[in-house]
């Protein structure tokens, strides 16, 4: 059986150079953004969301396992950046009954992460070219092996510990469900909820749909 690892070296995603580092996580559960925290202050009201979707696109096409397809590899692109919107930076971590200690989120990754992609695009101009977008994606694999080349590690890390936009994408989408459906080639679709009639039967494989 082809491995979760195994599948994540070998699904193309990682042809632009971007090997595995830190540790797996799952994407943080987060806060409605238009709610208010525990001051009555409205939480993130003054943060800058949103990404420059050209740039992100084309980073995605790039990292982003070519078997997803277009249509899935936006999806992921989407899933990320409403991830990334919605996350409230230095939140109050879920902690265990008994645990004293109080933990807080890490700051807002965002904008290095806006920045890191205009730092692609204006690489990209100075290899005189019309931007990072515009390359073929051959070259938009190899600029970014030059840009991560001393990424490495052995795991993909969980998304709030990436330390480049192409890396937190990448780990975003490996950190769900389809990644480890892919993965395994069934539909196991963890940290879904499934009725008890269907809790003894075998996944189906991702190849079929299930039937309506």
């Amino acid at each position: 059986m082809t491995t979760r690892r195994g599948f994540l070296k070998t699904a193309g995603a990682l042809t632009a150079g971007v090997a595995t580092v830190g540790t797996v996580g799952t994407a943080c559960d987060v806060k409605d953004p238009s709610a208010s925290n525990a001051t009555g202050q409205d939480n993130g009201a003054e943060r800058v969301r949103g990404f420059d979707r050209v740039l992100l696109d084309a980073v995605a096409t790039a990292v982003l396992p070519a078997s997803l397809g277009a249509p899935g590899i936006r999806t992921a692109t989407d899933a990320f950046v409403a991830w990334a919107d919605g996350y409230e930076p230095v939140a109050e971590e879920m902690h265990g009954y008994g645990y004293a200690d109080i933990r807080y989120l890490p700051a807002d990754p965002s904008p290095a992460w806006r920045a890191q992609l205009t730092a692609l695009d204006l690489l990209a101009h100075k290899h005189g070219t019309d931007g990072f977008s515009t390359l073929p994606m051959a070259q938009r694999q190899e600029l970014l092996g030059a840009v991560l080349r001393d990424q490495r590690g052995e795991r993909i890390p969980a998304p709030l510990d990436a330390n480049h936009v192409a890396i937190a994408l990448l780990a975003h989408w490996s950190s769900g469900p389809d990644a480890w459906d892919a993965a395994l080639g069934a539909r196991v679709t963890p940290g879904v909820c499934r009725t008890l009639g269907d809790a003894t039967r075998k996944p189906l494989p991702v190849t079929m749909e299930p039937k309506a």
